[in-house]
């Protein structure tokens, strides 16, 4: 933590929490605005539905990338430089995908927009630590988690609309105004939260160094995975959208809005309640409380769309509250991970990413294609994501007992 924390901002808590918030929501904003416009894109394009999933994915596998660096580079430079200068290439990105004219430069502009993206989401998390103890840090991440969840909400909604009534390149031509109105606000608000004396030399050996401590480290991968893998149990039904809502639940695009309208009901939900219990229960009791709701949810899922055809009035409760469930015990989980390694938790935050957007990556262009022709089949691979999690939460409570045991006091 930051000596000189109680300097650097003076503003209300929430409002740091607002301002990191914005920064996680250029991911999903740049996900979730363009879904609505897959088939319209295609079209304008001549693109196959294959090649647009090709968007989707450069763009997961863009992010997991740089997220090796993004960390390192602010545990070395500071944090304000990393964050302006990944919004400033997200918004020349941007800029690219509405000029784009044909698939394979829609692609490499959405990579570079994942090259970039990613510096907010690693860089915020780093940022809390380095300016609040351990309870605080909870109740400020629990905020994030709550105000970066209307983005997937909301973001559909705007591209929708904008599609409608502007066409697709009016979508990436709104990522580019919110990428310069974002790069403003950092400018001038964002502090530099990264002591002078706190900072890693940037050289190829010590970045090596921190790499293996942390990537030989079993704790360190059992908690990334806990809290990364679960994600996609949610995220398996975004990435089948179309196919989930429009096909199996017959709901037309106007809505689709329901969907994420109730899972982002959800993760703010549990997220709110994660700082309601920051402090007054230990965090290894609040993660099991978090993975419990899951495990029940989730093989309630399966049995229900087994034995019934998929209906919207209950076929979408399921994955809010699975998604109240994973905001619920993430933030902990999240906070365990960045102490495992105090000297170096932009590092940590950026191979947490890693592993947990690989794993995106993954469901994006190899699950979500092979499981979403079925309601069943997507409720049993949302079913095993979450027991990776959770099999590594298993393991680290037996085999570390004393990992998340005490509630920090709360101030």
């Amino acid at each position: 933590m930051n000596p000189d924390a109680d300097k650097l901002w003076r503003a209300p808590r929430w409002a740091l929490a607002v301002l990191l918030a914005l920064l996680g929501m250029l991911g999903p904003f740049s996900i979730d605005t363009y879904i609505p416009a897959f088939s319209g894109i295609a079209q304008a394009i001549g693109a196959t539905p294959v090649e647009m999933q090709q968007t989707l994915s450069a763009y997961l596998f863009g992010f997991a990338f740089m997220n090796l660096f993004h960390g390192a580079l602010s545990d070395s430079f500071g944090r304000r430089p990393v964050v302006l200068w990944g919004i400033a290439v997200f918004t020349i990105a941007s800029i690219g995908c509405a000029l784009a004219q044909t698939i394979g430069q829609l692609v490499f502009f959405r990579g570079l927009q994942g090259l970039s993206t990613g510096a907010g989401i690693v860089v915020s998390r780093a940022v809390i630590r380095d300016m609040f103890p351990p309870a605080q840090a909870q109740r400020v991440m629990s905020q994030v988690t709550i105000y970066f969840g209307v983005a997937p909400a909301v973001a559909p909604i705007i591209g929708g609309w904008l599609f409608v009534h502007l066409g697709w390149h009016s979508i990436f031509w709104f990522l580019t105004a919110v990428g310069v109105l974002l790069w403003l606000a950092n400018w001038k608000l964002l502090p530099e939260t990264l002591h002078v004396d706190h900072r890693q030399p940037f050289n190829v050996r010590n970045l090596l160094q921190g790499y293996w401590a942390l990537g030989s480290s079993p704790r360190f991968l059992l908690l990334a995975l806990a809290s990364g893998v679960p994600f996609n149990g949610m995220f398996l039904y975004v990435l089948a959208a179309p196919e989930f809502l429009g096909t199996h639940l017959r709901l037309a695009p106007t809505e689709f809005f329901w969907f994420f309208l109730l899972t982002i009901a959800g993760i703010m939900g549990g997220a709110w309640m994660s700082g309601r219990l920051a402090g007054h229960i230990p965090p290894k009791q609040q993660i099991r409380h978090g993975f419990v709701i899951m495990l029940a949810i989730s093989l309630a899922n399966v049995a229900a769309n087994l034995l019934f055809p998929a209906q919207a009035w209950w076929a979408l409760l399921p994955i809010a509250l699975f998604a109240f469930g994973w905001s619920l015990m993430v933030p902990v989980v999240t906070l365990l991970v960045l102490d495992l390694n105090p000297e170096r938790r932009g590092l940590a935050s950026s191979l947490q990413a890693v592993i947990g957007s690989t794993a995106n990556g993954v469901v994006a262009g190899v699950i979500a294609p092979l499981v979403m022709h079925s309601t069943a089949w997507l409720a049993i691979a949302s079913l095993l994501m979450m027991g990776v999690g959770l099999l590594a939460w298993i393991y680290v409570h037996h085999r570390w007992p004393e990992i998340g045991r005490h509630a920090v006091a709360h101030a």
